[in-house]
């Protein structure tokens, strides 16, 4: 996409954020990439690149090796630690700040949104904020869980009552929670425009809200670097820098 193209093509976002009654964000891996936070799927420095998901991130893989699988999430916590929000997320809460965006749904588990301070997020896959125990129903907070995974001998964060803990984050097996799917896709179902950001709109069934949004009669704009399903079908279509996408789009209004 030339320069002229990208700068059309924002303008023309823009214009569509302008008329919109409701504008909501879908957020993927890819708008925590300038934050240091490797995605899931590029060669070589993906997440799964040299692991199997289904080994390492399932609720059985966790029921029967809680050891393997905090090992995989111990390494996940570490390369988080001191990960700031970039410029994409402050633009999403300039565009919140300004009347202009109504909620943020999210399926990254980083924390990146709250810290830079939206208000309305939706995290349909969990949060490593938190971590609990299944047997007791306990919670702990981020900091709790990291000293119990360092002074645990075996490297399993233990609850109070003995029993491992879990992070709540939505593993693979697991169900989204009910909550949070149904308000995103109300949010979707009403939204003018939504825009996608970072995703890969392959994750099901988040995957499903763009076209949830277009089946209403909104707008769907794909802002992500890499091919999605949606290319042919979106409004608006970005493939530049992230940052620098969104960034000009708050510019433009």
């Amino acid at each position: 996409m030339t320069v002229s193209t990208a700068t059309s093509a924002v303008q023309r976002l823009a214009a569509l954020v302008r008329e919109a009654g409701s504008v909501v964000a879908l957020t993927g891996a890819g708008i925590s990439v300038p934050s240091g936070i490797p995605d899931f799927r590029s060669p070589g420095s993906g997440l799964w690149a040299n692991v199997d998901p289904m080994e390492v991130a399932h609720i059985d893989a966790w029921r029967a090796d809680p050891e393997r699988f905090w090992h995989f999430y111990g390494d996940r916590f570490q390369a988080l630690d001191g990960k700031e929000p970039n410029g994409a997320h402050h633009a999403l809460v300039e565009l919140e700040r300004r009347g202009r965006l109504d909620a943020v749904i999210t399926q990254n588990i980083d924390r990146l949104h709250r810290r830079a301070g939206t208000r309305e997020l939706v995290e349909v896959h969990g949060t490593i904020d938190t971590s609990s125990c299944l047997a007791c129903g306990a919670r702990y907070p981020l900091e709790d869980v990291r000293r119990r995974l360092d002074d645990s001998p075996n490297s399993v964060p233990g609850c109070d009552c003995g029993e491992p803990l879990k992070p709540d984050v939505v593993l693979f097996g697991e169900w989204l929670p009910e909550g949070a799917l149904e308000r995103a896709y109300a949010l979707a179902a009403g939204a003018d425009v939504l825009l996608c950001i970072g995703s890969s709109l392959e994750v099901h069934p988040i995957a499903q809200l763009p076209g949830v949004t277009k089946q209403a009669g909104g707008h769907v704009a794909v802002i992500t670097q890499g091919p999605t399903p949606w290319d042919a079908r979106a409004t608006v279509r970005l493939r530049g820098d992230v940052v620098a996408d969104l960034r000009s789009l708050v510019a433009a209004l």
